[in-house]
C-alpha cells in the first residue's frame, strides 16, 4: 500500500497518533459542550459545572449537553472498535456494523426488550449486546456455508439487515409503544440520551474494548485468514467467540441508546490504518479516539447546520458514509482490495 510522506511519518509514531486523537477528542468535547442553541463560553461553563444552586446553564450543561457529548463520544469508540473487530474477524475490510446487519440485530433485540419489559431500561444494553451477537453469526455461518468472498459477505449482511429491520418494522407496528420515537432510532441521533442511558453504556464499551486489546494478537492473527490462523496454532472458533463478544458489547451498547447510526465502525477504522496501520494494538485505541471525535463532532453540526432546527446525526452520517462505502466498492476487483 502506498502512503503519502504524513501518513508515512504518522505510523512511525503511534504514539504521536494517539496522542492527536485524545487532543481530538476533548476539543471535540468541549465544543459539543459550549456550543447549540443556547452557547455558552468556557467560563460559563466553568461557573456552571461547579455552581453551587441550579441555574439556567448548570441546567443545560447537567442535563443536555454532558449527556448528549458523553453519548457521542461512547457510541463513536464503541460502533469504531466494533468495526476494526468485524473487519478483522471476518478478513472483509467492508465489514462495518451497519454493513453486516450487526446494527439491525441489536436494534431489534431493543425494540423486542421494549416491547416485553417497558420499564427495564436496564436490560436494554444486555437485550442489544445478544442481538447483535446473533446478527453476527448469523452473517459469518451464511456467508461461510456459501462462500466466504467479500462480496457474499456484504450481500449476505444486506439480507440479514432487511429481514431484521422488516422484524423491528413488525414489532413496532404491532406494539406501537414499544419504542417511542421509532424513526429517530432508526435514523441514528442523540437528542434526548441522558446519563442514565450513557454511563452504564460507557462502562460496557470500555470492557468491550479492555477484552479485545488483550486479544489483539489474536486478532491479527485472525485477519490473516482462518487457514493461516489454524496453521499459526491458533483456535480460530473460540478465538473469533471472543472477539464477536467483546464487538457484539460494544456495538449493542452504542445502539440501545444511539440508535441505528451508520458508517462510524466503517470510516474511522480505514482512517486510523493509514495513520497507524493494521496492527491492533495500535488500531484499537486509535480507532475508539478518533471514532469518538468524529462522531461527536458530527453531531455537534448536525445541531448547529440549520439551527434552531435539528438535523439527526445519523443522516449526516449517511452523507458521509454512503461515497465512501461506495469508494471501496470501485476499489475491489476479483473480491479483493486493491492499493
Amino acid at each position: 500500500m502506498k502512503y503519502s510522506p504524513i501518513s508515512s511519518t504518522l505510523r512511525s509514531k503511534p504514539g504521536l497518533v494517539l496522542l492527536l486523537g485524545a487532543a481530538l477528542c476533548l476539543a471535540a468535547a468541549l465544543a459539543s459542550l459550549c456550543l447549540g442553541a443556547a452557547s455558552l463560553s468556557p467560563a460559563e461553563l466553568w461557573e456552571a459545572a461547579f455552581a453551587k444552586g441550579a441555574t439556567p446553564a448548570s441546567a443545560i450543561l447537567l442535563f443536555v449537553r454532558l449527556p448528549r457529548t458523553l453519548g457521542a463520544l461512547a457510541a463513536g469508540a464503541g460502533l469504531a472498535c466494533g468495526g476494526v473487530i468485524l473487519q478483522a474477524v471476518f478478513s472483509n475490510p467492508l465489514a462495518g456494523p451497519n454493513i453486516i446487519g450487526v446494527n439491525s440485530g441489536a436494534g431489534l433485540a431493543a425494540a423486542l426488550c421494549c416491547a416485553l419489559f417497558p420499564t427495564a431500561i436496564w436490560a436494554l444494553p444486555a437485550s442489544a449486546f445478544a442481538g447483535a451477537l446473533l446478527a453476527a453469526a448469523a452473517v459469518f455461518t451464511i456467508a461461510r456455508k456459501s462462500g466466504a468472498s467479500r462480496m457474499t459477505m456484504v450481500l449476505t449482511g444486506v439480507a440479514v439487515s432487511s429481514v431484521l429491520g422488516a422484524c423491528t418494522d413488525a414489532v413496532v407496528t404491532l406494539v406501537p409503544d414499544a419504542l417511542a420515537g421509532f424513526n429517530s432510532f432508526r435514523i441514528g441521533g442523540l437528542a434526548g440520551v441522558t446519563l442514565r442511558q450513557a454511563g452504564p453504556a460507557f462502562l460496557y464499551i470500555l470492557a468491550g474494548l479492555a477484552l479485545a486489546l488483550m486479544l489483539s494478537n489474536e486478532l491479527d492473527i485472525l485477519s490473516l485468514g482462518e487457514d493461516t490462523a489454524r496453521s499459526l496454532g491458533l483456535h480460530a472458533g473460540r478465538a473469533r467467540l471472543i472477539l464477536l463478544l467483546a464487538a457484539a458489547l460494544m456495538i449493542g451498547s452504542a445502539v440501545s441508546f444511539a440508535g441505528l447510526l451508520g458508517f462510524v465502525g466503517l470510516l474511522a477504522p480505514h482512517i486510523c490504518r493509514l495513520l497507524v496501520g493494521g496492527e491492533s494494538r495500535r488500531l484499537l485505541p486509535a480507532s475508539a479516539l478518533f471514532g469518538a471525535a468524529f462522531l461527536t463532532l458530527c453531531d455537534l453540526l448536525s445541531r448547529l447546520l440549520f439551527s434552531p432546527f435539528e438535523l439527526p446525526v445519523g443522516i449526516l452520517l449517511s452523507f458521509l458514509g454512503g461515497p465512501f462505502f461506495l469508494w471501496l466498492l470501485l476499489r475491489q476487483k476479483g473480491g479483493r482490495i486493491h492499493d
